[in-house]
């Protein structure tokens, strides 16, 4: 694959490549044991040894869902793309980008469990929950938490989640024990006025990513009511690393200009798919249960290209993939990424309006009826020759349908010409149109 003729498009598919049968081991006992001697962790040192013995593959444990939960994630996945579809076509820079939607379900999922109305129809569909109900998303979030860091043993793979609550409020009991049950999250009553509550808050945030993440907010907002967070940590070998020393600078073409770029080189089978948009490879992680897929622009196509076939079409292609013996280069990297206002806009722009909106339907949190006012979400993502390490924070915060804030300030000062109209207001009805240039006036 030529690099340097084409851009490339890096999506991590959360929670899609592993399969939907019972737990079963690919490996003898013997191997098993030989497994259990092998570290989980990421090794920087071994990334230049090919003449090491293979380590032996982890047991594979692929997760039971019910016919509902796999709808569940054809929806999710539908979301997914979507948003990045969404986000894309906000993002005019060009510039690299990381998220995690999944990440953004699991908070909107909890603010889920105690909306209602219009609020609760437009954050279930938006997501791809369909028809699922309350109880049904809590139980599909739930089977996520406990399963997904268990198909593959050498796979780190941690999904938290918290709420801290202003200590001026009480959180219903109900909504309480299903943040446990279903979220393994601990509600925390925090003084919002107080600069430890902050601490607390991005401690919380550094010791979920093991330090990738070490804060997710610059400031708490003495009116909220509730911060409701969740984290992911990833961190996966290659199930084939890369040598270190077959890693050189080469030229990658940029949206604007060729760059030197670390690019690492092995040749190995891999699952390849060839369209008339993009070209594929699933690079696979330890026991195979974790995989990313790279999507290459075909000549004369461009990453937007391939965003737009899998808005439309979605990840059906990866059914028609094909073993080949490939010769893969792939760019050593690492990518940043910070979205909050944005954030609300591409949800906004999904579907999802009232739960933004002071006429949001979320009275189940709390004896206040409340509304989302901000969320944030900062991603990475490393990429090395040994494997993979990535992970996200996500914050959503509450406040009443009845706070006050202070009425921001703007300076109007008409002193050069300007255009107005006269108007009623219950109707919009316009009675005078004019402009004023201080000329031809009294």
């Amino acid at each position: 694959m030529n690099f340097t003729i084409k851009r490339i498009l890096w999506i991590a598919l959360t929670g899609l490549c592993f399969s939907l049968w019972s737990c079963k081991s690919e490996k003898t006992e013997e191997n098993s044991e030989a497994k259990a001697e092998k570290t989980d962790d990421v090794s920087e040192t071994n990334a230049g040894k090919t003449d090491e013995e293979p380590e032996a593959i982890a047991e594979q444990c692929p997760i039971n869902l019910t016919e509902a939960q796999k709808d569940f994630v054809n929806g999710n996945n539908a979301f997914t793309l979507k948003f990045l579809k969404t986000i894309n076509d906000y993002d005019t820079t060009d510039n690299s980008f990381f998220y995690s939607p999944l990440s953004i379900v699991y908070v909107l999922s909890m603010v889920n469990d105690a909306a209602e109305g219009t609020t609760r129809q437009e954050l279930e569909k938006t997501m791809g929950f369909r028809k699922g109900g309350i109880e049904a998303i809590n139980e599909y979030c739930k089977t996520l938490i406990d399963s997904l860091p268990k198909v593959d043993a050498r796979t780190k793979l941690h999904i938290a989640n918290a709420v801290f609550v202003n200590d001026k409020y009480k959180l219903k009991s109900q909504f309480q024990k299903d943040m446990q049950t279903f979220y393994d999250a601990n509600a925390e009553s925090l003084n919002f006025s107080s600069p430890t509550s902050l601490n607390r808050i991005n401690g919380w945030c550094n010791d979920k990513t093991n330090g990738l993440i070490p804060d997710i907010l610059e400031e708490i907002d003495p009116i909220a009511v509730s911060y409701l967070l969740n984290a992911i940590y990833f961190k996966a070998n290659w199930a084939e690393k890369f040598d270190e020393f077959e890693t050189q600078t080469e030229t990658f073409t940029t949206p604007n200009d060729p760059i030197p770029t670390p690019l690492m080189h092995k040749s190995l089978e891999l699952k390849y798919f060839k369209n008339e948009t993009f070209a594929s490879v699933d690079i696979p992680y330890g026991n195979e249960m974790w995989s990313m897929t790279v999507m290459l622009p075909e000549e004369g196509k461009n990453t937007n290209d391939v965003i737009d076939y899998l808005n439309k079409n979605g990840l059906s292609f990866l059914t028609e993939t094909r073993t080949y013996n490939v010769d893969l280069k792939l760019p050593r990297f690492e990518t940043e990424s910070t979205a909050d206002k944005l954030l609300i806009k591409v949800l906004e722009k999904m579907g999802m309006q009232r739960v933004f909106a002071e006429n949001a339907e979320i009275p189940n949190m709390c004896d206040d009826n409340l509304f989302i006012n901000m969320m944030r979400q900062k991603a990475i993502i490393k990429v090395n020759e040994t494997g993979t390490e990535a992970a996200v924070v996500t914050v959503a915060g509450t406040v009443p349908l009845s706070a006050k804030y202070p009425s921001p300030k703007a300076v109007f000062y008409a002193d050069h010409p300007f255009v107005y109209v006269i108007r009623e207001a219950s109707t919009g009805v316009v009675l005078f149109v004019g402009k004023f240039t201080g000329l031809n006036s009294k």
